[in-house]
């Protein structure tokens, strides 16, 4: 689990992210899981854009999606929510950016 240290840090690299994965008027639909999972084990640390649509709590399918994904709730502030996977086939060499800043 994240220490809250490691959730701050994280927070500080999510507040530059753009979300990659976005939640539409039909919810949580399995592609809405495949999309994360994918975009989790290339870049880690994901932001999830929720649509006005939702009709649970954002908190609440923030961690639907973490359990699903075995991932981490990192935060969730109003209809965004930042989700963090370690992918140790990722791990780069001592200095190495983190995956979420590498460019693809």
């Amino acid at each position: 689990p994240l220490t809250s240290k490691d959730r701050a840090a994280l927070r500080g690299e999510a507040h530059h992210l753009t979300p990659l994965v976005h939640v539409g008027h039909q919810g949580l639909t399995p592609a809405v899981f495949q999309s994360l999972d994918d975009a989790l084990r290339t870049r880690e640390l994901v932001k999830v854009q929720f649509g006005r649509t939702l009709t649970v709590p954002a908190k609440d399918a923030a961690h639907a999606l973490a359990t699903a994904t075995a991932a981490e709730v990192v935060q969730v502030i109003g209809k965004t929510a930042t989700l963090y996977r370690r992918n140790p086939e990722l791990a780069g060499k001592a200095g190495d950016p983190p995956p979420w800043r590498r460019s693809h």
